[in-house]
């Protein structure tokens, strides 16, 4: 008698590649036959999966190509195929495979444009959470505010580059502008939805340690501690008025952590 989990796993690693011979556990009027199914029926899948990572990164395909995305992308459905049934996450590794990806080399920056867009579709599916009204920071004072806590909406992500990824994805929102990236230098960014629509900002210098000081529980003022130990430039106000303006706090404890 067959076992159903190696049937599954041999069926599963010929699906994805097709360098396998069909698995000899198919049954069919024929050979030949099964043999024709299964191929079409393995290319279908192969597109279907190729298709949906060319959809959650619109930009990385825009800047390699269609004919050298859809090769890229299939070489990873092969190597990383999908794990689970529910597919909201799949292509987070996506972005590393691109960095060791040898013929992508010639683009070092495209790995971080796909974490953007990675995030960006995370966001999208993230849980609704009210953000905080603006007078939440307006009633508190500068004082009490040092040593509060802030909880970020979970749709956040924060993503540091040592290139200008921000612009470089904005300049390929439309396909008829062009924009030159000046000056090419390293940039952060932040992704959120609020509300119905995803964000995306390019952070203030120092923004991403600060806002991932916050995130970890760190008060305003061990935050600003730590992103001006990372970036001298770091401007405390620049900052508090992004997070603020992009409104992804959602909650402000002004209450000391307890020893």
């Amino acid at each position: 008698m067959l076992d159903p989990s190696h049937v599954h796993h041999v069926f599963a690693e010929a699906l994805l590649d097709p360098s396998r011979p069909v698995p000899a556990v198919l049954r069919g009027a024929a050979r030949r036959r099964a043999e024709r199914r299964f191929a079409v029926y393995r290319n279908n899948v192969l597109a279907g999966l190729t298709s949906a990572l060319a959809t959650r990164f619109p930009v990385v395909e825009r800047l390699v190509g269609d004919e050298f995305f859809r090769e890229m992308a299939r070489a990873y459905v092969t190597a990383m195929p999908p794990r689970n049934p529910v597919m909201l996450h799949y292509g987070e590794t996506f972005p590393a495979f691109i960095e060791g990806f040898e013929p992508a080399a010639p683009i070092p920056y495209l790995g971080d444009v796909a974490r953007l867009e990675m995030a960006r579709g995370l966001a999208y599916h993230a849980s609704d959470v009210v953000p905080l009204r603006l007078d939440a920071f307006a009633s508190c004072p500068p004082e009490r505010l040092a040593g509060s806590r802030v909880r970020l909406h979970p749709s956040v992500s924060i993503i540091s580059s040592r290139h200008p990824v921000y612009s470089i994805w904005y300049a390929n929102q439309d396909p008829d502008r062009y924009v030159a990236i000046v000056p090419w230098a390293p940039e952060s960014v932040l992704v959120a939805r609020p509300d119905l629509d995803v964000d995306v900002w390019r952070l203030p210098p120092g923004g991403a340690p600060f806002l991932t000081a916050l995130s970890e529980g760190g008060t305003f003022a061990e935050a600003f501690l730590a992103a001006l130990g990372r970036d001298e430039s770091f401007e405390p106000v620049a900052n508090l008025s992004l997070l603020i303006r992009a409104r992804i706090a959602v909650a402000l404890n002004r209450r000391p952590r307890p020893n």
